[in-house]
C-alpha cells in the first residue's frame, strides 16, 4: 500500500471519528444533558486524536524503515563481505543489491547479490505491511480513546484549542530549526573550504578558474579561487533585470490602479501575472532563440561587438520574468492606500499626478519595497536563463554585450561531475552560497531601514 493511500484511509477514519464525537455530543444534548463545547468540538476532538498519532507515526516510522532494513539486511550477509569494510564499501554493496531488487540490473550479478536483493523485498514488503498494521492500529485506538472521554461536562474546545496550540508551536519550531541547518549545513562546509582556501582570495580575487588535480599524478592547475568575477556577474545581470522590471512593473500597476478601465484592468492584470507561471527554462530558450539573436545582429549592424551570450540578453528576458511580482504587490499596496487620501489631497488641489507621486506612493512604499525585494532575491537565485543566455565564463566586465556568470550557476557546476565532495573545487559551492545568504541577508536588512526610515505614518 502506498503512503498516500495510507494518509487518505486515515483522512477518512478521522473524518468518520469526527462524525461520531459530534454525534455522540448531540446525543447527549438531545438527552437533556447540557454541554460545555458544542458537538463539533466534540469531533474536531476525537478527529485529531486519531489524525494526529497516526501521522506522526508514519513520519517516525518512514524517517527510520531505511535504516532498519539496511542493518538487517547487512546483518544477513556472510561475515567476510561486511567485517572491516569501508563504509564506502558498505554503501556500494547496499546500492547494487538494492539496484537488482528494483530490476536495475547492470552485468551479471552473483549469487549472494541476488539472494540479498530477494531478502531486502521481503523486507520492505514486511515493513510496508507493518507500517500500515500499526498505523490503522493506532488511528482506531485514537478514535476509542477519544470517545471515551466526551461526557456533558468535557472540556472540548478547550482541549481542541490546546492542540492546535501546541501544533503551532512544533511548526514554529520545525521552521527555526530548519533555517538553523541550512545556516549549519554552509557554515559547517564553507569553514572546510576556508581552511584550504584563504578568505582573501576568495572575497577580493579577480582569477575565478576552480579547476584542481582529480587524481595525485595529474598535472593540472592548482585552481584559482577570486570569487569577485562571479559576485559581478550576479549584481551584473540583477541591476540589468532590474532596470527593466522595475519601471514597467511599477508603472503598469500605477496605470491598472489609478488610470485604467475595470474591464481594461480585469484583462490586463491576469495576463501579466501569467507571466510569473511560466517555467524559467521558456524563458531560457526565448532568450536564446530570440533575444540573444536580435541584440547580436542589431549590434553587428551599429558595428559593435556582441558575445553569443551576453549579460544583456539574460538580464532583460530576467527582468520580464520579475515583472509580475513588482507588478502585483505595488497594485495591491496601491490599492490599499484609504480614497480618503485621495480625497483629501484633491480636496487641496493636487493634480492626479501630484497624490500618486506625494501621497500615495509614500503611503504604499513598504508593499512596493517587499516586492522589490522579491524580485531581487528571484533574480539572484535565477539559473536557467543565466545558463543559456550568459555563459558559464566568470568574466569581470562593464559591458552588458559580453558574457558573464553567476553564483547559483557556478554553484550547479561546480556540483556537477566526479569531483571528490570534499576537494577545494565542490567546497566552493559551499563558499559561495554563504556569501549569497549574508549578502541577502544583508539586503533585507537594510531594505527594513529604508522603509522605516522613509515611510509615512498616517492615523
Amino acid at each position: 500500500m502506498s503512503v498516500t493511500l495510507l494518509f487518505a484511509i486515515v483522512l477518512a477514519l478521522a473524518f468518520a471519528g469526527y462524525l461520531l464525537g459530534r454525534a455522540n455530543a448531540s446525543g447527549l444534548k438531545a438527552a437533556g444533558n447540557s454541554l460545555h463545547s458544542i458537538p463539533p468540538y466534540h469531533g474536531y476532538f476525537v478527529a485529531l486524536w486519531c489524525g494526529l498519532p497516526a501521522f506522526l507515526l508514519v513520519l517516525i516510522w518512514l524517517a527510520a524503515q531505511n535504516t532498519v532494513v539496511d542493518r538487517l539486511l547487512l546483518a544477513g550477509l556472510p561475515s567476510h563481505l561486511t567485517e572491516g569494510a569501508a563504509p564506502a564499501r558498505i554503501s556500494l554493496m547496499l546500492g547494487e543489491i538494492k539496484n537488482v531488487a528494483a530490476g536495475r540490473i547492470f552485468g551479471t550479478p552473483d549469487q549472494i547479490t541476488i539472494d540479498a536483493a530477494a531478502r531486502y523485498r521481503s523486507l520492505q514488503n514486511m515493513a510496508s505491511l507493518a507500517m500500515v498494521v500499526c498505523t490503522l492500529a493506532a488511528a482506531v485506538a485514537g478514535i476509542a480513546f477519544a470517545r471515551s472521554r466526551l461526557s456533558p461536562d468535557f472540556r472540548a474546545r478547550n482541549r481542541v484549542d490546546g492542540i492546535l496550540r501546541w501544533l503551532l508551536i512544533i511548526c514554529s519550531i520545525l521552521a527555526v530549526l530548519t533555517t538553523l541547518g541550512i545556516i549549519l549545513s554552509l557554515v559547517i562546509e564553507s569553514l572546510a573550504f576556508f581552511s584550504r582556501v584563504s578568505i582573501s582570495e576568495f572575497l577580493f580575487g579577480l582569477s575565478w578558474s576552480p579547476q584542481t588535480p582529480i587524481r595525485a599524478d595529474q598535472v593540472a592547475s592548482t585552481g584559482a579561487f577570486g570569487a569577485v568575477p562571479v559576485f559581478w556577474g550576479t549584481i551584473f545581470i540583477s541591476v540589468i533585470a532590474m532596470l527593466v522590471a522595475l519601471p514597467v512593473g511599477l508603472f503598469s500597476a500605477i496605470y491598472l490602479v489609478e488610470y485604467a478601465d475595470k474591464r481594461v484592468r480585469s484583462v490586463v492584470k491576469p495576463l501579466l501575472e501569467i507571466l510569473a507561471g511560466i517555467p524559467t527554462i521558456v524563458y531560457g530558450f526565448f532568450a536564446v532563440l530570440t533575444v540573444a539573436p536580435f541584440i547580436r545582429d542589431f549590434g553587428t549592424s551599429l558595428g559593435l561587438s556582441v558575445a553569443s551570450n551576453s549579460a544583456l540578453a539574460a538580464g532583460g528576458v530576467m527582468g520580464i520574468m520579475i515583472i509580475p511580482f513588482i507588478s502585483s504587490f505595488s497594485d495591491d499596496a496601491i490599492t490599499a492606500v484609504p480614497q480618503s487620501m485621495r480625497d483629501g489631497a484633491y480636496a487641496l488641489g493636487a493634480t492626479k499626478a501630484e497624490t500618486i507621486r506625494q501621497v500615495l506612493l509614500p503611503a504604499a512604499l513598504p508593499g512596493i519595497v517587499g516586492g522589490v525585494l522579491l524580485a531581487v532575491s528571484r533574480a539572484i537565485g535565477e539559473t536557467m536563463i543565466v545558463v543559456m543566455a550568459a555563459g558559464l565564463t566568470a568574466t569581470l566586465t562593464v559591458n552588458p554585450l559580453e558574457g558573464v556568470t553567476t553564483v547559483t550557476v557556478q554553484i550547479v557546476t561546480l556540483l556537477i561531475g566526479d569531483t571528490e565532495f570534499d576537494s577545494p573545487k565542490t567546497l566552493a559551492a559551499f563558499g559561495l552560497g554563504l556569501v549569497l545568504f549574508i549578502s541577502t541577508l544583508a539586503l533585507n536588512i537594510l531594505a527594513l531601514q529604508v522603509v522605516k526610515r522613509y515611510r509615512e505614518r498616517y492615523e
